[in-house]
């Protein structure tokens, strides 16, 4: 490595701890379209529809296609299209839900990893990229999208156990065979009975939400809730594991999922410091067991708080998406001479921080999105979550 080059990357670690060189945070609005240009971009470079995994600021390139995430960003690009009028982000999110479709296995299950890493499906990605096919097939009604979602529920349904537990096909990526934050692939489950009227859908759905209770401790932590760790899991899972539950809840009518969640949700509040800056994983009792910030977490949490608020009308949850989102502004670089990093979240604060370190992962400006949608409705009373809650 060059001295310029280990000169820049420790430049970038004691911005970061320093908090020199933050950014002021403005409108919701302005960060937005910083993030969706971010993403226009990372979809750009692949020159396939799909949207890259993530920068990786060390090296300086794009990682490829990761079909996961690709489709979750289709309803985040769906919904800034309406709300900014952007007919590009419709095209592009149609674009990634036929790149989608292209790929699909035979059997409906989507692949692990981002392109070239397996050739295998894998339970998650395959949960994540059917809300991209429902919310196409809501916006542009084309039947190849809901087929496309009907096959992957069916794959879903199938490899499911009895008991509502998913122990076959785990991502390959993580080592981890059982996974609690599958609830939110269970919710994907749910968003395909929407436009299907198929019962063995919801009942699939909310079998995992019930078999995912067996794993809560009295107080609302999650067992098996991580990528890695299992003692002290991520807040990027713990938030997939309470919006599985928070949204099976309120459309299955479970009042038990939805205290679970909200269980989950006042832990949260009750750990968030008044600058905003969460720690990135906590263990069974809630507590910090690390410095930095998962960031995507602190987005999904904002997300999650915000649809508490909406479901119970409790303004706490509202503030703190508020709150949180204050502090994830300040590490979104809204100018520079770097085009890759203008606009995008980065996987942890510092950039240096356990997960994702020294990389851009496109999910983290995805919610990030999302987040300031839905704290910018919650706070004017705009039209965020009635069609279709955000993913």
């Amino acid at each position: 490595m060059s001295l310029s080059e280990t000169l820049r990357q420790k430049g970038l670690v004691l911005r970061d701890t320093l908090g020199i060189g933050m950014t002021t945070p403005v409108d919701n609005r302005v960060h937005l379209d910083a993030a969706i240009a971010w993403l226009k971009l990372a979809q750009d470079v692949t020159g396939n529809g799909g949207v890259a995994q993530t920068f990786l600021v060390r090296s300086r390139r794009w990682a490829p296609s990761y079909p996961e995430t690709t489709g979750y960003i289709i309803p985040t690009l769906y919904r800034y299209a309406a709300l900014a009028g952007d007919d590009d982000c419709r095209a592009r999110a149609r674009r990634m839900a036929d790149w989608e479709i292209n790929i699909q296995l035979p059997g409906g299950g989507v692949l692990a990893g981002a392109l070239g890493d397996s050739d295998q499906p894998t339970v998650f990605n395959t949960g994540q990229v059917i809300f991209g096919w429902v919310r196409a097939f809501e916006e542009e009604r084309n039947e190849a999208y809901r087929d496309a979602a009907v096959r992957a529920s069916t794959w879903l349904c199938d490899i499911m156990d009895d008991d509502g537990c998913w122990r076959q096909f785990g991502s390959p990526m993580t080592g981890k065979s059982i996974n609690t934050y599958n609830t939110r692939s269970a919710w994907s489950l749910a968003r395909t009975h929407e436009i299907t009227g198929e019962k063995r859908f919801l009942d699939a759905a909310v079998r995992n939400c019930e078999w995912a209770l067996t794993q809560a401790r009295a107080n609302g932590w999650l067992d098996t809730n991580c990528l890695q760790d299992n003692t002290q899991p991520f807040t990027h899972t713990i938030a997939y594991a309470m919006r599985g539950l928070l949204e099976i809840g309120d459309y299955a009518g479970r009042e038990d999922f939805i205290q679970a969640a909200r269980r989950i949700g006042d832990a949260m509040i009750a750990a968030l410091p008044a600058d905003g800056f969460l720690p990135g994983r906590f263990d069974q009792d809630w507590r910090p067991t690390v410095k930095w910030s998962c960031l995507t977490g602190d987005c999904q949490l904002g997300i999650n708080w915000g649809r508490l608020f909406q479901i119970t009308g409790d303004t706490r949850y509202r503030d703190a998406t508020t709150q949180i989102l204050g502090f994830v502004k300040r590490t979104q670089r809204l100018a520079g001479d770097e085009r890759e990093m203008i606009g995008a979240i980065k996987g942890a604060h510092p950039i240096n921080g356990g997960y994702h370190p020294w990389q851009l992962p496109n999910w983290a400006t995805k919610f990030y999105a999302d987040a300031l949608m839905m704290d910018s409705a919650n706070r004017s009373g705009g039209p965020y979550g009635l069609k279709g809650p955000g993913v």
